[in-house]
């Protein structure tokens, strides 16, 4: 298009928008119409894309940061025939696919959901980061950010590590508009501002008019020719551009133009132009899932008496897995010597990600790695995932399969402390949309739940534990998601005990005990978190009358919560006692602070002692 035809698509993407936000009564319209320019020139010029083969290896990907111009995205949609006029306006409302913010799981040519702001340029780094090092089809990440955005810290995670990975696969467009949704924002129009911030992560910036389309060519000309680094456009623009009733005024954030069809006759009218989008060029296929048979390692009881740590486990298995699927990529927190990720990069280090201490840009890479098809496994403590859980909520709203390990979980890793200690982490992943949760308590446990998390779908979580625990199973024992596992079971069993990980060996040894003292104890090993093994749980509290749950975790939100949905179908709830962390911890022995916690063999016994001479008493 010449600079005439780029200057009426981008009138047409303005007219669209409004458009679809009036149909709607609600939406983003003016934070539509200051990057229409810039879409214009990106989407006639510069992107290479198949709307009909949007899988296609050597596309370019798009990524809209600023997830509340949906309405732009749409009316590129639109522009380039994907989508027609009806589907257009039926912007928001029940049933349509063109929802608010835009989301993978209606739309096939979205990469990531968007809307939490700070995250799409995460993202974006984490596709980018797989088309250099994995994919290498050449394919280029464009993301369009807000200005608004850039305070959030997570985008500094992304330009930290884009600069260092050397992504010229990148781009970032920065619509500075000046106003977000309650005034002006940090830096306005000061671009020099923006640049920089982006030159001292060491970026290539380019500085530009937002609405000159010649302008904006060449600036993506020269972010193609730019080498070894990642470029960022920064545009100066106008919040509601072209309409001069909203135009740079504050106020209008978040709301449909007040007179819509004047708006609409003062940018000239509706149009209906058609872009035909550059194709993407020829590729090859980017991996294949492998057809090696896979050999988890194994442990018997005999030889590892003293015990393995799961973390271990996760470690070998995962390295196992790697070798027998090509697919498999694994991501750390730098701390890879402790949640044993360190295995599989020794083994297979060109599918090995060190994210140093970024949890959000690690989260984001692993969504990024996941849009592109790659199963990623990503570690760190289990205590830090919750730097991350925003990405891991809008991974969810994604659709996106990735694999997380929280390692040194609980208070049984001891010395330490409680800032290293994941208390919240079974309740924060339960807490996600179709989630998994599991919790090994042993090594070959964990090596089988390591494998099984690459099959299940959406965000998957496994917890391991720092010290070293008894083998009791075998290694050719199966451990089906959603299943548990009877430890202790008798016609005279007066309770049930249910627990995971490092709990499964207390309750062992305190149904030991009270078996002594004659009173006979069921022990439950719900390694499945969520979804929990309802039928085995119901029959417990039917045959025994008393569930006692015990968890390495804050009372809130954990294995007690997990076991209570078993009785929320309205049948009778039986007599339910939770053992959990219900003080702050200090620095003690793993002994000594599941003791204090009161989640120990003894602590156990004594509760079970209790509950059955309340139950003679009733």
């Amino acid at each position: 298009m010449n600079t005439g035809e780029l200057q009426e698509l981008a009138q047409q993407l303005r007219v669209d928008s409004i458009r679809a936000a009036a149909a709607a009564g609600s939406g983003h319209p003016t934070s539509s119409m200051s990057a229409a320019d810039l879409m214009a020139v990106l989407l006639a010029h510069h992107f290479r894309y198949d709307f009909d083969r949007p899988a296609h290896p050597a596309a370019d990907r798009f990524v809209l940061s600023k997830g509340h111009a949906s309405p732009l995205l749409y009316a590129m949609y639109k522009a380039a025939g994907a989508l027609d006029d009806d589907a257009l306006l039926t912007f928001r409302k029940l049933g349509s696919r063109l929802e608010g913010h835009p989301t993978p799981r209606r739309l096939p040519w979205v990469e990531t959901a968007t809307g939490s702001l700070g995250q799409g340029l995460p993202v974006g780094a984490g596709i980018a980061l797989a088309g250099k090092r994995l994919d290498r089809t050449g394919y280029r990440v464009w993301v369009l950010c807000g200005d608004s955005e850039l305070a959030e810290g997570s985008v500094w995670e992304a330009a930290e590590q884009a600069a260092y990975e050397h992504l010229d696969n990148l781009t970032a467009i920065v619509d500075v508009n000046r106003l977000g949704q309650r005034g002006p924002t940090r830096h306005g129009h000061d671009l020099d501002a923006y640049a920089r911030r982006f030159q001292a992560f060491g970026w290539h910036t380019v500085e530009i008019d937002g609405h000159d389309v010649d302008a904006i060519d060449r600036a993506y000309g020269e972010a193609l020719s730019t080498s070894g680094q990642p470029t960022v456009i920064l545009a100066r623009t106008l919040k509601g551009k072209g309409v001069e009733a909203v135009q740079d005024r504050e106020g209008l954030h978040g709301k449909p133009l007040p007179e819509a069809d004047e708006a609409i006759a003062e940018l000239g009218g509706r149009r209906d132009l058609r872009v035909h989008v550059q194709e993407p060029p020829a590729a090859r296929m980017l991996h294949s899932v492998g057809t090696a048979q896979l050999e988890l390692p194994r442990w018997d009881k005999e030889s590892h008496r003293e015990g393995v740590a799961t973390r271990d486990a996760y470690g070998q298995a995962l390295t196992a897995l790697g070798t027998a699927r090509e697919d498999v990529v694994a991501l750390d927190g730098e701390v890879s010597d402790s949640t044993r990720a360190e295995f599989f990069a020794k083994e297979h280090p060109d599918r090995f990600f060190e994210c140093y201490i970024a949890e959000q840009q690690m989260v984001a890479n692993a969504v990024g790695f996941a849009a592109r098809g790659w199963v990623p496994y990503a570690s760190t403590f289990a205590a830090f995932l919750t730097r991350a859980y925003d990405f891991v909520r809008m991974a969810s709203v994604s659709g996106a399969g990735i694999n997380l390990v929280g390692s040194h979980a609980g208070v049984a890793i001891g010395q330490d402390g409680p800032s290293q200690m994941g208390l919240e982490d079974l309740a924060m992943m339960r807490a996600v949309h179709d989630s998994t949760v599991l919790y090994p308590c042993d090594a070959n446990q964990a090596a089988h739940l390591v494998a099984a998390m690459a099959g299940c779908d959406g965000i998957r979580y496994l917890r391991t534990s720092r010290g070293k625990s008894p083998v009791i199973y075998g290694p050719d024992e199966e451990f089906p998601v959603g299943g548990s596992k009877v430890l202790r079971s008798s016609d005279q069993d007066r309770m049930t005990l249910v627990a995971a990980g490092v709990t499964v060996h207390e309750a062992l040894a305190a149904a030991d005990a009270l078996k002594g003292e004659g009173i006979a104890v069921r022990v439950i090993d719900l390694y499945s978190v969520k979804p929990a093994d309802l039928p085995t749980l119901r029959k417990a509290a039917e045959d025994t009358g008393c569930l006692l749950t015990v968890e390495d975790h804050h009372e809130e939100g954990g294995i007690g919560d997990a076991v209570l949905t078993a009785f929320l179908d309205g049948r009778p709830v039986p007599r339910l006692a939770r053992l959990a962390v219900r003080s702050m911890p200090g620095s003690a022995s793993p002994e000594e602070q599941l003791h204090a916690a009161g989640i120990d063999a003894e602590s156990i016994a004594a509760a079970g002692r209790l509950l059955v001479e309340e139950a003679v008493v009733r």
